[in-house]
């Protein structure tokens, strides 16, 4: 069900919310946080599709606010939804423009639920220090995505400036699957006899970069990235040893492939993680992520970022 307010204000909404809370037995109960999401008019459908999803893990209250143009006449209209266009969830849909085109505090507060965690979620831009924005103050969480930026090394570095417990960000969580594979092969390994490590990847890839800078801190060891042509996000690990080199490499299909010398290819199930997927994963712990944090404070100003041809390997 979904119910449109026009030219409204959130102390209007809050009052229908309680109505239909009332009269059709839409309930708070059992939500355990509330997402809210900063975006604009065309990203609205993508981030609830991800959101509504997560949340039949997580129930929750999401709150969209789609900025518009801030030079438009003053204007907030609202969308409800709930029931089947809801997931787990009741979500709450705000256009904002003109002077209401502020991811600000009083636009949010008379719809959070009372005593639950607040999770804040930019998919697309993030903002430059995300934990000092006036949403981001109020949150236990707050996720970005960095993949949506033009400059996937500029963008990280900007986070990594700017960062505070309890930030995280897409293209991290995307590295869930390709970080334990790797820590399983490294298990195997005599670390010592590790010499460098070569991380293949899109040029435009965040994760690649994350997963350089990760590998950095964990081994300390000279980490390549090398950039192909062809394809998105991670393609490859290449750890070189004494006797030969370790590779784990997946193409386009949802299946990766581990090369090591004298031994049969294995196999691995490594699939491409969605938003919904990683949206979920970072709802599930609202603790600060300290490997995140190490990775950016001390893997990332070590890690050589400048990328070299994969063809020239």
């Amino acid at each position: 069900m979904k119910i449109r307010m026009h030219d409204t204000t959130t102390s209007q909404v809050a009052k229908r919310l309680t109505a239909l809370r009332e009269s059709a037995g839409v309930s708070a109960l059992g939500r355990v946080l509330t997402l809210v999401i900063v975006t604009d008019d065309a990203g609205i459908e993508a981030a609830l599709g991800a959101a509504n999803a997560a949340s039949l893990e997580h129930p929750c209250r999401i709150v969209v606010l789609a900025l518009g143009d801030p030079l438009a006449p003053t204007r907030l209209d609202a969308e409800i939804r709930v029931g089947g266009d809801a997931g787990a969830s009741d979500v709450v849909v705000l256009w904002c423009q003109g002077e209401d085109a502020v991811a600000d505090e009083p636009l949010v507060s008379g719809l959070l639920l009372p005593d639950a965690p607040i999770v804040v979620w930019w998919p697309g831009e993030p903002p430059a220090e995300p934990a000092t924005t006036a949403l981001g103050r109020l949150a236990h969480r707050r996720i970005t995505d960095s993949a949506t930026c033009r400059d996937a090394k500029e963008t990280l570095q900007r986070l990594a400036a700017g960062l505070h417990d309890g930030d995280t960000d897409l293209a991290w969580t995307r590295l869930t699957l390709w970080r334990s594979q790797v820590a399983a092969i490294l298990d195997n390994l005599d670390l010592a006899d590790v010499r460098s490590v070569t991380v293949d990847g899109a040029p435009d890839s965040p994760s690649t970069l994350l997963l350089a800078a990760w590998l950095t801190w964990g081994l300390d060891r000279p980490v390549t990235i090398a950039h192909s042509k062809a394809g998105h996000g991670i393609r490859a690990v290449r750890l070189r040893g004494p006797e030969g080199d370790v590779v784990l490499s997946r193409s386009q299909s949802e299946v990766a492939r581990l090369y090591q010398q004298g031994r049969p290819v294995q196999r691995i199930s490594l699939p491409r993680r969605s938003d919904q997927d990683c949206l979920a994963e970072e709802l599930r712990r609202l603790d600060p992520d300290e490997v995140y944090g190490d990775v950016l404070r001390v893997g990332l100003p070590r890690t050589d970022l400048a990328p070299v041809d994969a063809s020239d390997r």
